[in-house]
């Protein structure tokens, strides 16, 4: 949910002039307007697609490696799914640097840049990021990043796995049952 990252990101910067939650809310309503809430849907949507794409494929060439007979077997589907995490999160940086500058519209950086009012677009987020610090700085955070990810990926493939396993041992035993009669 869009407005609650804008929200987290504005609280968690350095010196955030937020006393909490409501503050924040309030405080970005009454200077920004609720399209400030907004300002990095199309970043986020951009970056949904390339991060979704790569999980997948990322998940299933590792599958193919390491369980080529697609068996139920938690190590692998572990090891996938924080592989695909850690890919997809590195190769989408960029695209959550951007984000995250169009969502906490960071005064440093856009002062340093004499930007004045509120950057916007993906296009201007793209410019700013590569003037403040050239191709390195949209990677900033890849680290922390990849590292975020590769446990609730792998959490949650080993579940969805899991559950398939589960699921489908249940239905070819309920047709063994119901066989037998």
């Amino acid at each position: 949910f869009l407005p609650a990252s804008v929200i987290k990101q504005r609280m968690q910067m350095y010196n955030s002039p937020y006393r909490g939650l409501l503050d924040c809310i309030q405080t970005v309503t009454r200077t920004e307007g609720m399209g400030a809430f907004y300002r990095s849907y199309s970043t986020q949507l951009t970056m949904n697609i390339p991060f979704q794409a790569v999980h997948f494929i990322t998940y299933e060439l590792m599958q193919e490696q390491l369980n080529p007979h697609r068996h139920y077997h938690p190590g692998s589907h572990i090891l996938s799914g924080a592989a695909a995490g850690a890919v997809s999160a590195a190769i989408t940086t960029p695209l959550d640097v951007c984000k995250t500058l169009l969502n906490t519209q960071e005064n440093v950086a856009l002062s340093s840049m004499n930007i004045s009012g509120h950057l916007s677009g993906m296009a201007n987020a793209f410019r700013t990021v590569y003037r403040l610090g050239g191709l390195p700085a949209f990677f900033k955070g890849v680290q922390a990043r990849v590292i975020y990810q590769m446990p609730s990926t792998a959490i949650a493939w080993s579940v969805y796995e899991f559950f398939k396993y589960f699921l489908t041992k249940q239905h070819l035993e309920s047709e063994a049952g119901s066989g037998a009669l």
